[in-house]
């Protein structure tokens, strides 16, 4: 076991630093609404991991892996999650730019709904079946012969949260940082904007893409 654990922690950890939609979203919301934001997204994104993690060792997640209708269904619904939040985004960032008089303040974090940053990374993760098939697909080859799959399986993915969360802590900590170094509020709605469209452009990558 502890072979495959060096083996693991170095792979998990590189795919942990190529960015994507967790890396897009985090930055958006760390502009938009501060640190306290960017760390609702991460644990909204991690949760989602442990929820495939935990299906893909159960086998739920082949269902995925073998129906192309279910696949589809889902990829299409996370796409547009996806388009969603970087529409919102890049409608809010105009409303930045007016509020010049609040450039200096944290933002308000949501009230629990659907614009919540816990619920944007969760529901932008677990709506990625991408996200699925990767656990299924790669969390099996780090798993020795005749060790427990599930117990195994949850603890490879609780190794690859906490990558996740100390590599996505540290870059929403340097975006916060950047945030508030800039005092214009044109340039903060201009990267926000920027972000936004880097989640379109996701979005509508993850609908055009084939497994």
């Amino acid at each position: 076991m502890t072979s495959s654990l060096l083996a693991f922690i170095p792979v998990a950890l590189l795919l942990t630093l190529i960015p994507g939609a967790d890396t897009a979203l985090v930055t958006r919301n760390a502009l938009a609404l501060g640190l306290r934001g960017a760390r609702w997204t991460i644990l909204g994104i991690l949760t989602g991991c442990l929820i495939h993690a935990t299906a893909s060792a159960l086998g739920l997640s082949a269902i995925l892996a073998t129906s192309a209708r279910a696949y589809e269904t889902v990829k299409l619904v996370g796409a547009a999650y996806l388009v969603w939040i970087g529409i919102q985004s890049i409608r809010g960032a105009g409303a930045s730019a007016a509020a010049s008089d609040a450039a200096h303040e944290e933002p308000t974090v949501a009230a629990w709904s659907g614009s919540h940053p816990f619920v944007q990374g969760f529901l932008t993760n677990i709506l990625n079946p991408k996200v699925a098939l990767f656990y299924l697909t790669f969390l099996p080859q780090f798993i020795p012969a005749g060790a427990p799959v599930l117990r195994t399986s949850l603890l490879l993915a609780m190794i690859h949260n906490v990558l996740g969360f100390a590599w996505l802590s540290l870059y929403a900590r340097f975006v916060d940082r950047l945030r508030s170094a800039l005092t214009r509020p044109v340039v903060k709605a201009w990267l926000e904007r920027v972000t936004g469209g880097a989640l379109v452009a996701l979005g509508a990558r993850l609908a055009w893409d084939r497994r």
